[in-house]
């Protein structure tokens, strides 16, 4: 089973148990079975609201497979969504007058049900995944340091589904982390039949060797998916490994004149989100700017020199956060001493960069791509690490597929490395659906008040 089908079969059983949830609590409010009168009348108002759910179930990542454990951080997360979710429910059901039901105690007693159903059934579904559903038996071909990492993170997350059954390798090593470590591939059809084999990966070019070529050769007929490393891991993890990068790979996956339709509609979509954002906000940017002005001396904004698309520069706007006394502009730190109380508050909720919504307009920025970075850091960067100056093959964005990783990542080398991989990843994979996911995701991050 891949991640989607599961995903789709968790969205399915949402699904099911919101209407059910629904269904019971008729009964047990009026204690009959509910009428086609009663059942209709109620229908249509839940089921938009249904859809509300969902959305904020998404936004809460409660259908992100990497989260899908049966832990205390995982129920607490479940019931915040649940708690928001109501809360929309009764500000929907008082702010429209036409619906003609009476909803308090009915709403009381569907959050109530729905909880109790929603938590069984997410308990069920994550032990299956975990314990009983078909798991992808992985066979791995070759061993290196991205593989021993995909090892581990495999180990971590059994509710992935991921088996591996065992590893071929030259290495010394009889055993990896519990996996059996074979030498040689001369009998490469019999293992994969007799540990059932899904998907063979493959941790090195096979045109390289003309032995494994032919053990490949001799299990076409087997059904197997064959796939490289680089790309197994780019799919389970969200970033791209370093160690895949070279000119051939920017070539062969970054099809740029393929994105011109998906550039022009990203294009619009910012503005008229800029536009919106504007409006909406406008009416604050003057108490913003009172508040920042009497914590502390300096400018309401500062203009921060960025690279942009092409590495061409520019002046990235944004509401001032920091003192300005013994400020030396150096890179922002973990519960950095410079930021002011009001400062910290436009952080956790990214007002902050609300200004920026001018710098979209103009063209320099898009709501979603690569964080843009300092000159001078770049520069550094660039000679330290890998193709770091493609990262600005696209514009720079508000937020970022980095941003909703679940990762801080502050600008050292360490960190950066670990954020270009996801910013490769993005480039690459960027679409409509892809942006709308961060957005959503960021939206998240925003309303639990994460940030610096």
């Amino acid at each position: 089973m891949n991640n989607k089908l599961k995903q789709f079969i968790l969205l399915a059983g949402d699904i099911a148990i919101l209407y059910s949830s629904l269904y019971l609590t008729l009964l047990i409010r009026y204690r009959q079975m509910p009428t086609g009168e009663l059942w209709h009348g109620h229908l249509a108002p839940f089921t938009a609201i249904f859809f509300v759910w969902i959305l904020i179930f998404y936004i809460a990542g409660l259908y992100n497979l990497h989260l899908a454990v049966n832990n205390a951080d995982f129920f607490k997360l479940t019931l915040r969504s649940i708690a928001i979710a109501g809360l929309l429910s009764l500000a929907f059901f008082y702010l429209t007058p036409r619906i003609t039901i009476a909803p308090k105690r009915n709403l009381l007693i569907y959050i109530i049900v729905f909880s109790l159903l929603f938590h069984l059934w997410r308990r069920i579904y994550n032990n299956l995944l975990k314990s009983y559903l078909p798991k992808n038996n992985i066979a791995i071909i070759g061993i290196n340091g991205l593989a021993k990492e995909l090892i581990q993170e495999l180990e971590e997350k059994p509710h992935l589904g991921q088996k591996i059954a065992f590893i071929i390798g030259d290495n010394n090593e009889d055993k990896i982390n519990n996996i059996p470590v074979i030498k040689g591939t001369d009998n490469l059809d019999e293992l994969i039949r007799e540990k059932n084999i899904d998907t063979i990966i493959l941790t090195s070019n096979p045109n390289e060797s003309s032995e494994l070529r032919s053990s490949l050769f001799k299990c076409l007929r087997l059904k197997i998916n064959y796939v490289s490393l680089s790309r197994f891991y780019e799919n389970l993890t969200g970033k791209i490994p370093v160690e895949s990068l070279s000119q051939m790979w920017f070539l062969e996956n970054l099809n740029e004149g393929n994105k011109a339709w998906f550039d022009l509609f990203k294009r619009t979509y910012d503005i008229i989100l800029a536009v919106l954002i504007l409006s909406v906000t406008a009416v604050f940017w003057p108490i913003i700017a009172i508040a920042i002005k009497l914590e502390s001396k300096g400018p309401v904004f500062i203009k921060m020199p960025r690279n942009g698309k092409d590495n061409n520069k520019f002046k990235m706007f944004k509401f001032r956060t920091m003192k300005e006394e013994g400020n030396d502009r150096s890179p922002t730190a973990h519960n950095d001493p410079r930021i002011t109380k009001f400062g910290s508050f436009l952080r956790k909720t990214r007002l902050d960069e609300i200004p920026q919504t001018l710098n979209i307009l103009k063209g320099e920025m898009s709501f979603v791509g690569p964080r843009p970075e300092r000159p001078e850091l770049a520069k550094e960067l660039e000679k330290q690490i890998p193709f770091y100056k493609e990262r600005t093959l696209v514009k720079p964005g508000v937020t970022g597929w980095d941003q909703v990783s679940g990762e801080y990542h502050s600008p050292s080398y360490e960190d950066s490395l670990k954020k270009i991989q996801y910013d490769l990843f993005y480039i690459k994979n960027r679409s409509i659906y892809l942006d709308l996911s961060i957005i959503l995701k960021t939206i998240s991050t925003v309303l639990s008040r994460k940030g610096l």
